[in-house]
């Protein structure tokens, strides 16, 4: 059902199921061609799960933990008996669901996290909608005299390698 769930959105979500059980595999592909025809966007979801859902046998939980910090997904469901295990190698996933009884839809409507994620991969390289989002800041960096001299010829070598020699000569000037 959880595959399900993200696959009524509309015919492009692509719901993805990794697993390395062969057998439980089959049996969620059983239960799906069961219980497609009980939905009331059994149209939308068929085609969702027909098009675009990817059902991915991995070997083992390392092949699986690289599976999905490679499709770095909006919702990340990991319905297995350790999650905590797994959290700290996962490191793309825009929201991250807990163990079986954590569905996503739990995450859209009750348990209180933002919903407006990275979609599309992109958690790669981008965070949930948050707080910093709304907030102006500025950066504030201070050297000490002492300081400066020790990370400018630092900086210079790194503004030469970019061919900026106005920017070298001005960190140069602190040494």
């Amino acid at each position: 059902m959880d595959l399900f769930s993200q696959a009524e959105h509309d015919e492009d979500a692509q719901p993805v199921l990794i697993c390395s059980d062969p057998t439980y595999i089959e049996s969620v592909i059983a239960s799906m061609n069961r219980l497609i025809g009980s939905l009331d966007r059994s149209d939308i979801i068929s085609a969702s799960i027909n098009q675009r859902c990817i059902v991915i046998q991995v070997t083992d939980r390392s092949d699986a933990l690289a599976v999905i910090n490679r499709i770095a997904p909006e919702h990340l469901e990991l319905c297995v008996d350790d999650p905590e295990t797994m959290l700290p190698e996962i490191q793309h996933a825009g929201a991250i669901f807990m163990g079986r009884h954590t569905p996503e839809a739990l995450g859209d409507y009750c348990a209180g996290p933002n919903h407006v994620l990275p979609t599309s991969g992109t958690a790669r390289f981008a965070s949930p909608l948050g707080v910093y989002d709304f907030v102006k800041r500025s950066s504030v960096i201070h050297c000490s005299p002492e300081g400066a001299a020790k990370i400018a010829g630092v900086a210079s070598t790194l503004a030469h390698s970019e061919g900026l020699t106005a920017h070298a000569r001005s960190a140069e000037y602190r040494q």
